[in-house]
């Protein structure tokens, strides 16, 4: 049956034991005009037989995909349910459902892509996580023209024809340089202010080193590599 007019929310989690039941829960109780599927990306923790014990909606991976992989076949339940949008929201309980309303709002003006901004209209800052994404932005603003505050936001909402576009093609992982590759072939993306939560437990991957490494990936990438990618129409 399609969701012509629902959002599902898209749950990556790999190792979450200690937040996607806080996560799932205020989605279920407070958001019930949500849609949403946990994407357990071969966790090695209880995140899976939580998520089963709870009877949650869970497309449980046999083996660890990756981000890209991992949002993807989250995406392809997007795409075969018929969903009009699908926005990627994190399982460590970062990601506030609040904002999510607004979102909807903005790609309902035309847009394809909505981003939920951390830096938006805000002071500027030094913090490493702030410089990162303005060397990022200004390598997407060089390369498309088009300003995005924030592209290294995990919070990224996709309409139908974007969800088509990673649900059915390869390499099409959910960051900053297919976001860039996206602008190039004519999607609309905008921006929408958000805040974003302290991690409720566990422990985050991105360590410094793996930040500066990601930055650098990212903007090599951007820069050059994006240049090769066989084009796809869009729009």
């Amino acid at each position: 049956m399609e969701q012509k007019d629902k959002v599902l929310v898209v749950i990556p989690a790999f190792n979450e034991e200690a937040n996607i039941e806080r996560v799932v829960e205020e989605l279920a109780e407070n958001y019930p005009e949500l849609d949403y599927v946990v994407v357990n990306d071969g966790s090695t923790d209880r995140t899976a037989q939580i998520c089963q014990s709870r009877g949650y909606h869970l497309l449980d991976l046999p083996v660890n995909l990756g981000l890209a992989g991992c949002f993807q076949a989250g995406m392809k339940y997007a795409w075969y349910k018929g969903y009009a949008c699908a926005i990627q929201f994190d399982g460590d309980g970062q990601h506030r459902p609040e904002y999510i309303q607004k979102m909807k709002q903005k790609m309902d003006e035309g847009y394809d892509i909505v981003i939920g901004s951390r830096f938006l209209d805000r002071p500027k800052d030094f913090s490493l996580r702030m410089i990162g994404s303005r060397l990022i932005s200004g390598a997407i603003r060089l390369t498309t023209g088009v300003r995005v505050a924030d592209p290294t936001s995990g919070m990224r909402m996709f309409n139908r024809k974007m969800v088509g576009e990673f649900a059915l093609k390869l390499n099409y992982g959910p960051e900053p340089d297919t976001v860039s590759y996206l602008l190039k072939q004519g999607a609309r993306v905008a921006e929408v202010p958000v805040e974003i939560a302290e991690r409720g437990g566990g422990e985050s991957y991105l360590k410094p080193t793996v930040a500066a490494r990601y930055m650098v990936r990212m903007l090599l990438s951007i820069l050059l590599i994006q240049n090769f990618r066989k084009q796809a129409e869009v729009g």
